[in-house]
């Protein structure tokens, strides 16, 4: 299927007579609602009202965004696409909380127009978004595979193969079909649709004007034309939403998900061979990237000095060292015997550092830590074993202690899971509040504490 979004397209006026007809409601007798979005604001034009209705009657909702959109203005000469990525990130976390969506998003970041090419990657996602919390009441909705944009079809597909897999009921929504498509290429045999109340479409309305990326010019230069043209938008702003069922298959589909093994965390061989072939693997001594990305997570401790810190993989002792001048004791772990040969030639001279070598989450120290830091290391962690690391994690910190997490945000092909991702998972914890949270394009870094956990202010004595 080929289409410009620059055409005028199929007018609302031809849609309309068609959608009267009688359909299936969707049915939304369920504990859970997972929305997979190919693009930020897929999950606005195809399902917001459905998400806005679903969290009116108290069902959660959570949003997993398979890529940035950066490819949406490849000509633009305002906007680049790393500007396009965090602007629509920006915009999809307005919408969804307009919608009533109180988790945070999970971005995987991966390439604008490359899913196909990670395909594993977006199944395994899928995957931990179904089982976190295993119950056949979760439905799953996700762009339909027919829409005829190639993100679309490859997420769709993905969904409805992990979904059949796991015996979850999926849903699909067309966004591009309202454009390029007519009456007779709708699946009217296995559509079904959501009435929306006043309620669900004015929040579908305002989550619409958040996208302002895509449905406005960037700016008056070609290049920068809006991508949802005004006769676009107008099949979006109907009193309901239409889904399709999957199609009924006979056998399982050849990429069945329930076959396809989950990503293992990364073990010492990885480790032991970046060591091998190169003395600062990641150049946390020669980049600036990595000195100032130490001097934001140190600065952005709330405390001043801290009696005990664990720190989960040390590496060659960077922050280690940094750490110790603001420590009574510091305990810190590696899996590779490489890193901490370098890291005790490193901190010698430091009597209140003690490097263990450990495998994580499984080898997590027993004590109670005032601070645990989680640098670079929880993305790692596959299937359980980020749950297992977080619960650990919280498990050791002490009443006023504080856990903090800096992660590179970009996709890498050896790691199971994304910065954000991770941080997602952190940041859904109830056992913990969100102190902290600074947010670049390359990373992110939060400061967590138990619940009521006092602002640095607070801390010295600034707030009555």
């Amino acid at each position: 299927m080929s289409f410009d979004h620059r055409d005028p397209g199929t007018a609302e006026s031809v849609w309309s007579p068609a959608l009267r007809r009688e359909l299936p409601a969707l049915a939304l007798d369920v504990d859970r609602v997972i929305v997979v979005a190919a693009h930020p604001d897929d999950e606005t034009l195809g399902a917001a009202g459905v998400i806005a209705t679903a969290a009116a009657r108290g069902i959660p909702v959570d949003i997993l965004v398979v890529t940035d959109g950066e490819g949406s203005h490849p000509d633009s000469p305002t906007h680049s696409p790393a500007t396009l990525a965090l602007a629509r990130r920006r915009e999809l976390r307005e919408a969804a909380s307009i919608v009533g969506i109180e988790s945070e998003p999970v971005f995987l970041g991966l390439p604008d127009g490359g899913t196909d090419d990670h395909r594993d990657a977006i199944a395994a996602a899928v995957l931990r978004a179904v089982d976190r919390e295993p119950s056949d009441r979760v439905l799953v909705l996700s762009p339909w595979r027919g829409d005829g944009h190639r993100d679309h079809r490859v997420v769709g597909e993905i969904v409805e193969d992990v979904c059949a897999a796991r015996g979850v009921r999926s849903r699909s929504f067309p966004i591009w079909l309202w454009h390029w498509g007519g009456v007779d290429d709708v699946p009217w045999e296995r559509a079904e649709r959501l009435a929306l109340d006043a309620a669900a479409r004015d929040a579908k309305t305002r989550a619409l004007d958040t996208h302002a990326s895509q449905l406005q010019a960037l700016s008056p230069a070609p290049g920068d034309e809006p991508m949802v043209h005004a006769g676009m938008r107008a099949h979006f702003e109907r009193d309901g939403e239409v889904f399709f069922a999957p199609e009924p298959v006979a056998e399982p589909t050849a990429r069945d998900a329930m076959a396809m093994p989950a990503a293992p965390s990364v073990g010492q061989d990885y480790f032991d061979d970046m060591y091998a072939r190169h003395d600062d693997p990641w150049g946390f001594d020669s980049r600036w990237y990595e000195h100032r990305k130490r001097a934001a997570l140190l600065a952005a401790l709330p405390r001043r000095r801290y009696r005990a810190v664990f720190e989960a993989g040390c590496a060659t002792g960077a922050l280690t060292a940094e750490l110790a001048d603001r420590a009574d004791r510091v305990i810190a772990v590696d899996l590779a015997s490489a890193a901490l040969e370098r890291a005790r030639a490193r901190l010698a001279d430091r009597r209140n550092v003690e490097l263990r070598r450990a495998t994580l989450p499984a080898d997590w120290p027993e004590g109670a830590f005032e601070l645990i830091v989680l640098s670079e290391v929880a993305y790692y962690w596959a299937g359980d074993d980020l749950e297992r690391g977080l619960a650990a994690a919280v498990s050791t910190l002490s009443a006023d202690g504080h856990l903090v997490a800096c992660h590179w945000r970009h996709p890498v092909a050896e790691y199971p899971r994304s910065g954000d991702e991770v941080h997602a998972a952190i940041g859904a914890r109830p056992d913990l509040v969100r102190l902290v949270r600074h947010e670049e394009e390359d990373f992110l870094l939060e400061v967590f504490g138990r619940a009521g956990a006092r602002s640095v202010a607070a801390e010295a004595g600034l707030l009555a």
